[in-house]
Parts: structure tokens; C-alpha cells; sequence
């Protein structure tokens, strides 16, 4: 049974998941290791995270089932082409406040990030 109100789900090699409520999925985030130069900078806490820099996801819209789950198919535009996908926020003391370039609904909002379920 996971504790009320965290945010965030640990993976292997300093990797954190957390759930994107403009995505409706979730997204990974490696945080810095000390030495090196490379991932986010990370205040430590599971249920209020901040992450820095920005965090950047490019891709392509997924169509999902009735239980959110990727069927392997892209959405596609008029012309069949499949629909470019960005999502592009930044995480601070647990609220993700979402970029005017992001392609989906919650773009220009900050909302609450959800918790983490042990379901995802």
C-alpha cells in the first residue's frame, strides 16, 4: 500500500515516474547523480518534487483503450499524418505548471500533480 500523497515512483538507476494529468500517462525523469552533469536536479521530496530544469517530452499522440492503454495506433490528423505530441512544464513543491507550447488541454494551467498509484 503506497502513502497518501506521493507523487513520485522510483526506477532503477535514479529514475523517477510521475503522472502527467495533460498526457493522462506518465513520464520518466532521471535525476542528477552526483559528478555528473546530466539529468534534473531533484529537492528530494516524494510528495511536494521539484525538478529543475523544465522538463521537455516530444512524440507523437497515442490512441488509448477504455482503460488508458496505448492500442499501438497514432492519432492521426486529416491528411493521415500522425499528430505531433508535446508536453513541456515545470515541477515545483508538487504542483506542475504546464508551458503555452504543450499540445494538450492543460496547457497554460498549473495544476496539482496526482499521486502515484501502485494500479499505474
Amino acid at each position: 500500500m503506497r502513502t497518501p500523497g506521493v507523487k513520485l515512483e522510483p526506477v532503477e538507476g535514479g529514475h523517477f515516474l510521475f503522472l502527467c494529468p495533460g498526457c493522462r500517462e506518465s513520464h520518466i525523469v532521471r535525476v542528477r547523480s552526483e559528478g555528473s552533469g546530466h539529468g534534473w536536479t531533484w529537492n528530494g521530496d516524494v510528495v511536494k518534487p521539484t525538478f529543475s530544469p523544465s522538463i521537455l517530452l516530444t512524440g507523437l499522440e497515442t490512441v488509448r483503450d477504455e482503460k488508458g492503454r496505448w492500442t499501438g495506433e497514432w492519432v492521426k490528423d486529416a491528411a493521415g499524418q500522425p499528430v505531433p505530441l508535446v508536453c513541456h512544464s515545470f515541477i515545483t513543491d508538487g504542483r506542475i505548471q504546464f508551458l503555452g507550447d504543450c499540445t494538450h488541454a492543460l496547457a497554460g494551467q498549473t495544476v496539482d500533480l496526482p499521486d502515484w498509484s501502485d494500479d499505474e
